[in-house]
């Protein structure tokens, strides 16, 4: 912990419990009351933690994980954290939380056996492509690997490779949060990668051969 790290203490001084800062660490801390300037020594207890089993997903792979918090902490699908794998340190996204032989949508990490993630800070993202003659007769398929807050832009071009095409609609995954729509097909309306489950482009490289 450094210097300026703060943590609440009683004062003897104040007689009240008030912020402090820490000016030594351990077991017995010395601190300062930053409301009348003393410094004391006083003894500071690290929070009750719980370890919660985590399973992690990408790309049709899985491989399990923990990670620790507070027993009362409330974990709710949606939510994202960090968590450190045998792969790498990922941001995860809570997708189902399971409790006993039910899946819930929130519970604490006490009482949450075991928490369904997927890995959201790089993320593969489907995308369809529609030739530009007005048919979708001649559609194809292709996916592509982004950070996950790189953002799509409905009446955008984005370039893929040998691709290029016009984001024309972006269906949403049912465990984001903050859209207020299902799928994006109004320009302007933007989406996360993280938070694509489809994307549906307007092919604007064979567009060019058209008049020929």
């Amino acid at each position: 912990m450094s210097e300026t790290s703060r943590v609440p203490a009683s004062c003897p001084a104040c007689g009240d419990e008030t912020v402090h800062e820490l000016l030594k660490p351990g077991g017995h801390a010395t601190v300062r009351c930053t409301e009348c300037d003393h410094t004391h020594k006083t003894e500071l207890t690290e929070p009750e933690t719980t370890e919660v089993d985590v399973i992690v997903s990408q790309e049709g792979e899985s491989w399990p994980t923990t990670f620790e918090t507070e027993p009362d902490e409330t974990i709710s699908v949606g939510d994202e954290f960090v968590v450190e794998t045998t792969e790498a340190i990922q941001q995860v996204r809570v997708t189902a939380i399971e409790r006993g032989e039910n899946r819930i949508e929130e519970a604490t990490a006490a009482d949450a056996d075991t928490v369904w993630t997927r890995a959201v800070d790089n993320v593969g993202v489907d995308v369809t492509v529609h030739p530009n003659d007005g048919t979708r007769t001649d559609n194809h398929s292709l996916k592509v690997y982004l950070p996950g807050d790189y953002e799509f832009t409905v009446g955008t071009e984005e370039s893929f490779a040998d691709e290029r095409i016009e984001v024309v609609g972006i269906h949403v995954r049912d465990a984001a949060t903050g859209y207020p729509f299902d799928k994006a097909d109004v320009d302007g309306q933007s989406v996360f990668a993280k938070d694509v489950k489809r994307l549906f482009g307007r092919d604007q490289v064979t567009s060019a051969w058209s008049g020929w």
